[in-house]
């Protein structure tokens, strides 16, 4: 009797199990069958949606509970706390699969390239989520004493920061956040925050519903300036092409037109800004210096040579994620990614890379929704059975999935599973009740 296919998937976030669900519905999986062991080096799976997303989404954080369906299945192992490639390497994970698909993600800033973004009080947008999310490899603190703070960057993760930023640490309360981020939220002192696009309205990669969502918040005043609602040939093309852009321009227009009132923290939402540089003295920042930018006629702009400085004491920089260059793979190193054909692994040569594929941001870089990550699993799981059917996948040496225990267990890998998910979710969740919240999140990895 044949065996089943074995596969490895590194990475347990919504690229990696969206991968497995993919497998899980193929053909294959009724005759000869999948079993597949996902690796996670963090203690808890679900990646970004767990340590990535404002903890006032539950609604996106929803979309945990049909990836917990999937990870439900008994065809599937969650081996948690295991670091590729330091616990285990890509050799390692071809003696014992037929495949190997990593889905990493993308969790590191994408660096600006401005004067004074290494002086104090400068920050990557991936260093305050993760801090907010409670990642337990960052400081259990987080310095919340200016008054006023610019965010650089018109995408979702920007909007996110912003909010957090002008809420009040009670208006999070109820949310997951842990004990820590709580009392640190507490001492915030910002009173103003300035979030820049470079481009216009029309070019904003906001989500609308993300966008409407500021200004739910009893606390929070956002204003837009009329004089930054402009647009030209190829911004009315965008809008005519995309709907999400055009329900974008139309809810920043609305708040262009209407009387600022009177909620006590004011979050500014600046268009044509180009960021050129963060001002210092003594070290630390106190300041902003834009480039005011025109359209050219395209959607994309110049600049004008008007420079203004803006009084901010901290500025955080969301200008988009990078994935971490994963060792015996190829590398782009100016997207960031994997080089691949339809998932599939290629080498400089232009060969795949034998039994070897990518999907989600590591493949594709940080663009689109996590919806859009379902479609790019199934292309790379598609093409990854293609192969099995075809012969062309590697033979692993030692296929049994004790294997795999007995070599963590040689290599003293203390590892987590989906068993200890549970655990792990019911302590959250009974840390809560108390306080009449649906759970509090534990932050240490021990």
């Amino acid at each position: 009797m044949p065996r089943p296919l074995r596969v490895a998937i590194v990475g347990s976030g919504p690229a990696g199990i969206y991968a497995a669900d993919a497998l899980l519905k193929s053909e294959v999986a009724a005759d000869p069958g999948v079993s597949i062991d996902i690796f996670e080096r963090m203690p808890a799976p679900f990646g970004l949606i767990r340590y990535g997303v404002a903890p006032d989404h539950p609604r996106i954080k929803g979309i945990i509970t049909a990836l917990h369906q999937v990870l439900d299945k008994p065809q599937i192992r969650l081996f948690g706390n295991v670091n590729y490639p330091t616990d285990i390497s890509l050799d390692d994970l071809r003696a014992f699969y037929d495949g190997v698909i990593f889905a990493t993600g993308a969790t590191a800033d994408r660096d600006l390239k401005v004067p004074g973004f290494e002086l104090d009080g400068s920050y990557g947008a991936a260093d305050f989520v993760a801090w907010y999310d409670g990642h337990p490899d960052y400081p259990r603190t987080w310095p919340l004493e200016a008054e006023k703070v610019a965010v650089l960057g018109v995408g979702n993760v920007a909007l996110d920061i912003a909010r957090v930023l002008a809420k009040t640490a009670d208006e999070l309360l109820p949310t997951e956040i842990p004990p820590n981020v709580y009392e640190g939220l507490k001492t915030n002192k910002a009173l103003e925050v300035h979030v820049f696009g470079r481009r216009g309205p029309a070019q904003a990669k906001f989500s609308p519903m993300e966008l409407r969502e500021l200004d739910h918040s009893p606390n929070i005043e956002v204003i837009v300036d009329p004089e930054d609602i402009d647009y030209d040939d190829g911004s009315i093309a965008t809008r005519r092409g995309n709907k999400q852009a055009d329900m974008v321009a139309k809810t920043l227009e609305n708040w262009a037109i209407r009387d600022v009132g009177d909620r006590p923290h004011k979050l500014f939402l600046h268009f044509f800004e180009s960021p050129s540089e963060i001002l210092g003295e003594d070290g630390k920042v106190v300041g902003l210096r834009t480039e005011r930018t025109a359209l050219d006629g395209t959607g994309n702009v110049k600049g004008t040579g008007e420079f203004k400085d803006w009084d901010v004491q901290a500025v955080y920089r969301a200008v988009g994620y990078l994935s971490d260059q994963l060792p015996k793979l190829p590398w782009d190193i100016d997207s960031g990614t994997v080089p691949d054909q339809g998932g599939r692994v290629v080498q400089e040569s232009g060969e795949h890379l034998q039994s070897t594929y990518v999907t989600g941001w590591i493949r594709r870089g940080p663009v689109g929704l996590i919806g859009h990550t379902k479609g790019d699993a199934n292309e790379t799981v598609s093409n990854l059975l293609d192969d099995y059917a075809n012969g062309r996948l590697q033979t692993p040496a030692s296929p049994a999935p004790e294997a795999v225990d007995a070599f963590l267990a040689e290599r003293n890998v203390r590892f987590t599973t989906w068993d200890g998910w549970y655990r792990l979710d019911a302590a959250e969740k009974a840390q809560g009740v108390p306080f009449g919240r649906e759970r509090i999140k534990l932050v240490e990895r021990e």
